[in-house]
């Protein structure tokens, strides 16, 4: 058993759904408190100085000598398995050249495709293992990688196998998401209804045969998957036993968010373009609202409409975004920042964003995202105080301890 005892303060949400309106910034919050760890599981929770029955025979204490807890961090969207970097491509946004520009000058997600089907399985896994280690340390327990980068049959499932392998051999819970439907590839060029055709039926079946996957993702946006073609690929998906999650209104609102309404879609992901009709449907049909904060601050762009959402009833998750090219940072920390000062979301709602709402978003509730007895033992002790702090700071790691499944994987 471990011991975890003088925690100043421990703040999490409470229960196991997606927390909306109100909810969303309701938060627990234990003053001079105790968590007693058993096989990976939270046993008890006290606070006001009182250690938990049978905290004397606990084999290992921890001092968090005032420290702040909460949950571990869980990173809901993550583009982590690519080949190669973009950094090349800054010279050309800071002359104006948008992401759709480069783009459809065979740059961006592009000129990472062939960096990425250039590259062997294994240089993947060893570069993908590296980034795990690096969220670790700042606190990310849980993360969701999505594929997207192979555009082809063989590389969309190098990618995916690269995602099993991480979950099997990292400590950290990976979510592992198919997006083939990511970009046009040069192959099928002014082609997308044939391309979308050849991943129902040529890539689809074996991401479930193999259990590669658990999730279907799909772009849509203007320039690359219209909101028939999405639909097509997401409702494929659903046939063969996969939850969706769509990539929406980023650039255009074309109807992405309402057609994750219309799907019932667990999240629909970035929505800065994101309109009343959007957000209707989202709110009526309980679908997580993921933002990336850090996609909008480095490319420049608005920020998604976090406090109408949140108003609407609409359940927010913040996500990293990480990627090689519109958001080369898998800080959550910073992201939570951004929340913080760029969507003007309270220090509760942020911690919920990160938590519960966004193990909602990868179908990890009933074990993650909240710290109560019975939930898996992932929490961290922050070097501060309170939540306020955390948020307050950006540009350094506050993670001091980190503890995954009961065990102390950061000291």
């Amino acid at each position: 058993m471990l011991l975890i005892k003088n925690i100043g303060v421990l703040q999490t949400p409470a229960g196991s759904f997606a927390h909306r309106g109100p909810q969303q910034g309701e938060n627990q919050k234990l003053h001079n408190a105790a968590v007693l760890v058993e096989d990976g599981s939270i046993r008890a929770i006290t606070s006001d100085g009182a250690l938990p029955e049978g905290a004397g025979r606990a084999e290992t204490v921890l001092d968090a000598a005032g420290r702040l807890a909460t949950p571990g961090l869980i990173d809901c969207h993550t583009h982590m398995v690519f080949g190669g970097y973009r950094q090349g491509e800054i010279p050309l946004k800071l002359q104006g050249a948008g992401y759709l520009d480069i783009l459809r000058a065979g740059g961006g997600i592009l000129d990472t495709v062939g960096k990425t089907r250039a590259a062997t399985e294994e240089e993947l896994f060893e570069k993908s293992m590296g980034f795990l280690g690096e969220m670790l340390s700042l606190g990310v327990t849980s993360v969701e990688s999505k594929s997207g980068y192979g555009l082809d049959r063989e590389n969309e499932l190098k990618q995916l196998r690269v995602n099993k392998r991480l979950q099997e051999a990292h400590k950290m819970e990976v979510v592992s998401t198919f997006l083939g439907a990511h970009a046009i590839p040069p192959e099928y060029a002014d082609r997308a209804e044939a391309y979308i055709d050849m991943l129902c039926t040529e890539v689809l079946p074996v991401v479930v045969e193999e259990k590669l996957a658990g999730f279907c993702d799909v772009f849509c946006e203007t320039g690359v998957f219209d909101v028939p073609q999405s639909r097509k690929m997401l409702q494929e998906a659903q046939k063969l036993g996969l939850r969706v999650r769509i990539h929406a209104d980023e650039i255009d609102e074309i109807g992405g968010a309402a057609l994750a309404g219309e799907l019932g879609a667990v999240s629909a992901e970035h929505l800065i373009a994101t309109g009343e009709r959007g957000m209707d449907a989202m709110a009526k049909a309980g679908v997580i609202a993921d933002l990336l904060p850090g996609t909008s601050f480095y490319l420049g762009k608005t920020f998604a409409p976090a406090r109408e959402m949140i108003a609407r009833g609409i359940p927010v998750a913040i996500a990293s975004d990480f990627n090689p090219g519109s958001c080369p940072s898998l800080n959550l920390q910073l992201a939570m920042c951004m929340g913080y000062l760029k969507y003007r979301m309270t220090p509760e709602e942020v911690l919920t964003a990160v938590t519960v709402n966004a193990a909602c978003s990868l179908g990890l509730e009933a074990r993650l995202g909240t710290l109560e007895e019975g939930k898996q033992a992932d929490l961290v002790l922050w070097n501060a105080p309170d939540m306020e702090m955390l948020v307050y700071r950006f540009g350094s790691n506050l993670a001091g301890t980190v503890i995954k499944n009961g065990e102390v994987v950061k000291a």
